[in-house]
Formats: structure tokens, C-alpha cells, sequence
């Protein structure tokens, strides 16, 4: 809720602020500048009788004659401004410091001694309620002894008490003049403005426009008078023009209503079929993405065809060497022809044959194996342990028909050996195959090298970061708006279906549960920062 305030207040309490802090500021610093002066006053006071009675007890001392220094210290009653004076000697034996005389002003109770402190009283110390100065005795430059001093601040506590008081006196009268200046000066201005209220109230109140302001004799006024008659004016012939734009409008409406109606039941037909083409359009998106996978599952085929060719082609041929010398000392045998040195290189031969058969027999079924989970994690979407160096491994196996020369286009690795997460390997070894794909097919599309990094570590957040970037062609920057749109492709007739990279989008957002962020300029390839969380196996 809105408070309100009359002008005439306001101003009212703004001139007596404005005025209260100036005369505070002005008196704050009158009188502390009065007290520095003062208690100035006062230490050159303290400085002054400390060295007068220091001059006259020399000859006290001298004369070791402390009955006269202690008459003449009785002079010092007269001043009401000093409390104590204390006379100290050296022991001529002893070479410390003794008590020769004092002073006490009358009613006061005798101090102790300031042997301790009159070196550091050289510097005069003020504290509240008095002051303490001592002043080194001289004879021909050599100290004898010492005059302790203590000055009374009672005098400067009364005048700061009186300086208050008439500080604040002439504060409270100065206030009360200006207020009530300021109470007339505010008469003559708001009794205008009274005016003016109450023609505008009664124009709000009535309705009728064609009252207007009076004229003021303050300029400001009569400005705003002569302004808010212009706008009155306006108004009024304002208000004619709405009544027949109101009656024009009334017969538009009716025929708007018409049209509206017709073209609302066109819009519900033609959202009807929408709806039917966009249903379409999701079925046929989800059969590419479908195709897109068993795409990558032939590929993954024909890349175990390939890789396990080799070994089961080296096991075949030491298997039928080793049928050959086989059948060949068979013979002999037969012949009894067996020589000890043929049985001795026949063991050797068979040996060798069959370590190489075993050999490769082993890595056909690891390579088997690899691929066998890495087919699982393909079609699987459940969380299971993987480490993530072996994990990538098999992922580049799998891929080894479709990639380049790796002497020219080699890809790099950068992954703690140590590493193991629990995730979803299938959506992730498809994130990877599509990236790697893209790269081979658009980034390095009419170059003769190119380099990949994948880059493996784990955020504070417990969360997979993957880096990914290649050094290829980049992205045009018409793509690079839409790359995760669905059917984005520069290989349109060249069997791109445009759902590469949207497939990845999809499986670290909604399947990983992740982020992806793609960055690139043209020339200067691409980066993807993918996130997702994972579990820690510790």
C-alpha cells in the first residue's frame, strides 16, 4: 500500500534536516576545535611550570637544601590548575633516583612516587581527568634529578561543558526560526497548488472536461495550468472521436466475429491433418533411427570378419604345415628311416607350428569376445561396470574397417588406465561410433592426414567428461545452427540420412542423462564437451 505525504510536510522536515545537520556539523567542529585548543592551552601551561620548577629546584639540590624547595613549591596553591609536583635527585652513592620535595594541593591525598615513569613523562600524557609532564633537572648538562608534574583537566571539562550548552541553546533557537520561515514561505507556494487540486478533483470526480485551471502567479504553475488545459482540450475532442470510432467498431465486430468463426473451424481441420503428418513423420524418424543402429551392427560385422580372418588364416596354414612334415615322417617312420636329428627337428617344427596356432587361435577369441560385447552393449541400455581405456579399445576394433590409414588419421586416446565407471555402455559406444564416423567421413573428407583426441576424465560432480575434438574441415556455419536437428546433412545424395548426429544428441540427453555442447569454426575442425553422470567404482 502507497503512503502519502503532503508536499508542505515534506518540505518542512527537509529544510529543518537540512538545517539540524548543518548547525551540528558546524558546532561538532567549533567545539572539538575549541577543546584541541584548550587542552593545547593547558600542555604548554604543564610544559611551562615544569620548567620553571625544574630551573628553580637546581639550587636546592645543589645546596641539598629540601626544606627551602619545599617552601617554594607552596607558592604553587595559587594555581588552581596544578595537583601535584613531585622533586626527584640522584644519590650521589646509590646513583638512583630518591624523593627530594612535593607539592599537593590542598584536599588531595599524596601520590606515590614516579621513579619508574618520568623518562617516558618527558612526552606530556593526557588522560581523562588530568595531565602528567616530567622535566629533567640539568647541571651543566648532566641530569641531577627530575620534576614530576600533574595538571587538573577540570577546567577544560567546564568549558566543553559550557561550550555544549550554548551550542545546543543557540541550536534549539536557530531550529525554531527556521521552521517557522519555512511554515510562511510554504503558505505562499501551496495555496496555488490547493487551487489547482481542486479543480482536477472536481474534473475526475464529474467528468467534465471543460473545466479548467486557473492562472498562478508562480511561473512554475502557471506552466503546468496552461499544460494541463492543452491536455483537457485534447481530451475532449479526444473523447467525440472514440463515441463514432466506438459505433464503427461495433459494426466491424459483428463482421469480424463472422470471419473468426469461419477461419477457426479451417484451422481445427487443418490442425487435424497436422497432427496426422506429424505422427507420421515421428514413425518414420524412429524407423531411420532403428536403420541407423543395425547400419552400425553391419559395420561392427564386417569388421569382425576382418579382424578375425587374419589369425584363423595363420592357424590354418601352421595346422596343414604341420599335416605335411606330419605325413612326411609318417613315412620314414614306415621306412624305419627315423634318424634321431629328423624326430629332434620334427618336435621343433611341431612345436613352433602349434605355439602359433595356439597363439592366434587365442586371439581369434578374444577378438570374438570383444566383439560379442561390444554387440551386447550395442542393443543393451543397462548399467553395467566397464573400464573405460578397454571400453575404447574395443570400440576403435569394432570400427577398424571403416577408419583410415591410422599412420595418417591416428586417434588419441587420453584416459587414466585406472578408470572404471558403471553407465550405459550401448548408448555410449554409439555416441562414440557416430562421432568417429562423422569425422572420417565429413572432417577429414579430401585430406591426406587429420588427427583425433578423445579425452576421458571424471568431474567433482562425479560426472564423465568427454572431450572430443578433430582437426578437420569444421562445420559450415548454415549446419553448424541445426547439427542436432534431425535430417542435417551435407551428404544428402550421398547416402546421408542426417540422423547421425541427432541420434547422439538424443542418447546423452535423454538415455545418459548428460549435456552436450558443440563448438567449431570452419577449417579449424570440431570440439563436442559431452556430461553425464556416472557411478565411481572405487
Amino acid at each position: 500500500m502507497i503512503q502519502f505525504s503532503s508536499i508542505k510536510r515534506s518540505l518542512l522536515i527537509i529544510v529543518v534536516l537540512v538545517t539540524a545537520i548543518a548547525l551540528l556539523v558546524a558546532f561538532s567542529v567549533n567545539i572539538v576545535n575549541q577543546a584541541d585548543n584548550y587542552r593545547q592551552s593547558l600542555l604548554e601551561r604543564s610544559q611551562a611550570y615544569a620548567e620553571l620548577s625544574a630551573f628553580n629546584a637546581l639550587s636546592t639540590i645543589v645546596f641539598d637544601d629540601s626544606e627551602t624547595e619545599s617552601q617554594r613549591l607552596q607558592a604553587l596553591r595559587s594555581s588552581r590548575f596544578i595537583e601535584y609536583v613531585h622533586v626527584y635527585r640522584y644519590d650521589d652513592v646509590s646513583g638512583e633516583l630518591t624523593f627530594f620535595a612535593s607539592y599537593n594541593k590542598r584536599g588531595l591525598t599524596p601520590i606515590p612516587a614516579k621513579f619508574s615513569q618520568v623518562e617516558a613523562l618527558q612526552t606530556p600524557k593526557v588522560s581523562d581527568s588530568y595531565i602528567e609532564i616530567s622535566e629533567p633537572i640539568l647541571l651543566d648538562s648532566n641530569v641531577v634529578g627530575y620534576i614530576y608534574l600533574r595538571g587538573s583537566l577540570d577546567e577544560l571539562n567546564s568549558f566543553m561543558t559550557r561550550s555544549v550548552l550554548l551550542s545546543l541553546a543557540v541550536f534549539v533557537l536557530t531550529l525554531i526560526c527556521s521552521a517557522l520561515l519555512t511554515i510562511q514561505l510554504l503558505k505562499n507556494i501551496t495555496r496555488p497548488i490547493d487551487d489547482v487540486v481542486s479543480v482536477i478533483q472536481q474534473i475526475a470526480r464529474d467528468k467534465d472536461y471543460s473545466l479548467r485551471l486557473p492562472q498562478s502567479n508562480l511561473r512554475e504553475l502557471d506552466s503546468i495550468s496552461h499544460a494541463v488545459n492543452t491536455m483537457l482540450g485534447r481530451i475532449q475532442k479526444h473523447i467525440s472521436r472514440q463515441k463514432q470510432a466506438e459505433h464503427e467498431a461495433s459494426t466491424l465486430n459483428a463482421e469480424l466475429e463472422k470471419q473468426v468463426s469461419e477461419r477457426t473451424q479451417a484451422l481445427k481441420e487443418a490442425n487435424q491433418e497436422l497432427l496426422k503428418t506429424l505422427e507420421q513423420l515421428h514413425q518414420y524418424q524412429s524407423q531411420l533411427v532403428e536403420s541407423e543402429k543395425m547400419a552400425s551392427l553391419g559395420d561392427m560385422v564386417a569388421g569382425i570378419a576382418h579382424e578375425v580372418n587374419t589369425p584363423i588364416g595363420l592357424s590354418v596354414t601352421a595346422s596343414t604345415l604341420l599335416q605335411d612334415k606330419l605325413q612326411v615322417m609318417q613315412q620314414k617312420f614306415d621306412n624305419k628311416q627315423v634318424s634321431t636329428s629328423d624326430f629332434t627337428r620334427f618336435l621343433s617344427d611341431s612345436e613352433q607350428n602349434l605355439d602359433i596356432i595356439y597363439r592366434n587361435l587365442q586371439r581369434a577369441a578374444e577378438l570374438i569376445t570383444s566383439f560379442k560385447q561390444v554387440a551386447v552393449d550395442q542393443t543393451s541400455e543397462i548399467d553395467r561396470e566397464i573400464p573405460v581405456r578397454q571400453f575404447m579399445d574395443d570400440v576403435l576394433l569394432s570400427m577398424k574397417p571403416k577408419l583410415r590409414d591410422p599412420e595418417q588419421f591416428p586417434i588419441n586416446v587420453h584416459c587414466d588406465e585406472s578408470l572404471v565407471v558403471v553407465t550405459k555402455p550401448g548408448p555410449l559406444n554409439q555416441v562414440l561410433m557416430n562421432l568417429i564416423q562423422n569425422s572420417m567421413l565429413h572432417g577429414f573428407e579430401g585430406k591426406h592426414t587429420g588427427t583425433i583426441d578423445i579425452s576421458y576424465c571424471l568431474t567433482d560432480s562425479n560426472e564423465l567428461e568427454i572431450t572430443y575434438r578433430d582437426d578437420g574441415c569444421g562445420v559450415p556455419i548454415d549446419i553448424r545452427r541445426r547439427i542436432f536437428d534431425p535430417f542435417v546433412t551435407t551428404k544428402r545424395g550421398a547416402g546421408g540420412s542426417g540422423l547421425g548426429m541427432h541420434l547422439v544428441y538424443n542418447l546423452v540427453t535423454q538415455v545418459l542423462n548428460g549435456s552436450i555442447h558443440f563448438f567449431s569454426e570452419e577449417h579449424y575442425g570440431v570440439e563436442f564437451v559431452i556430461r553425464f553422470p556416472v557411478k565411481i567404482k572405487t
